[in-house]
């Protein structure tokens, strides 16, 4: 079959192959700008993991210590409540201070720990440590409190603050606002007050919780 086109005249096999031709510098094309477009890419990722190493060399150039320096120990307080699932964790707090005895590679550094803390492990992170200044009543002295391998220790309630129901979508929860032992009341927190009861029942007997309380002994006493 032959195709005029003007004064050319190209058979089948021709137009074919020009048009093969054409799809194939297209598609050349296509890679090559998608190569681009990767480079780009990568170029944008690696500037911003650049910048993130440098934040975290100024930050860590920020809390170097020398051996001899003394320094406060980070411990986190934990209750045995749950809350949804996850257990909640309170303001940390710092025991100390402690010499520095020793730096173990860039980020890490060995302290001289007393004779209660010998089952904890004695080379922390540089993110444990605090050259403390801000409020000393943050910090506790270790014999006060049972400190786990982990760096934790349990904190109790001491007394309850408020009382509310959260109103879900198919469920009402009872919640308590709880003040912590060695914690302020700007950090009381909101728990399950069900979860309350169950730990710690000798909280409920405040005004919060008289009416109700009355209306347990009440039905304790009539139970028909």
């Amino acid at each position: 079959m032959i195709v005029s086109s003007g004064s050319r005249e190209l058979n089948a096999n021709q137009v074919t192959t020009q048009i093969f031709d054409e799809k194939q510098i297209h598609g050349v094309d296509l890679v090559k700008e998608t190569e681009e477009k990767i480079k780009v890419i990568r170029d944008c990722l690696k500037a911003a993991s650049d910048r993130q190493k440098s934040y975290a060399d100024l930050k860590r150039k920020e809390i170097e210590f020398q051996v001899g320096d003394k320094v406060f120990l980070k411990v986190s307080p934990w209750k045995k409540i749950l809350r949804f699932s996850r257990k909640g964790k309170l303001s940390p707090r710092f025991i100390g201070p402690y010499e520095i005895t020793e730096r173990i590679g860039p980020v890490a550094y060995r302290l001289a720990l007393p004779a209660e803390l010998e089952r904890i492990h004695n080379v922390f992170h540089v993110s444990m440590l605090q050259r403390y200044r801000s409020d000393p009543s943050h910090v506790i002295s270790p014999t006060e409190i049972e400190i786990r391998s982990d760096m934790t220790y349990e904190e109790k309630p001491i007394k309850i603050l408020a009382r509310e129901v959260k109103q879900l979508r198919n469920k009402s929860i009872a919640l308590v606002k709880v003040l912590w032992h060695r914690h302020g009341i700007e950090e009381a927190t909101w728990e399950p007050e069900e979860a309350m009861r169950k730990q710690y029942p000798n909280l409920f007997t405040g005004k919060i919780f008289g009416d109700e309380n009355l209306k347990r002994g009440e039905n304790c006493d009539n139970p028909n």
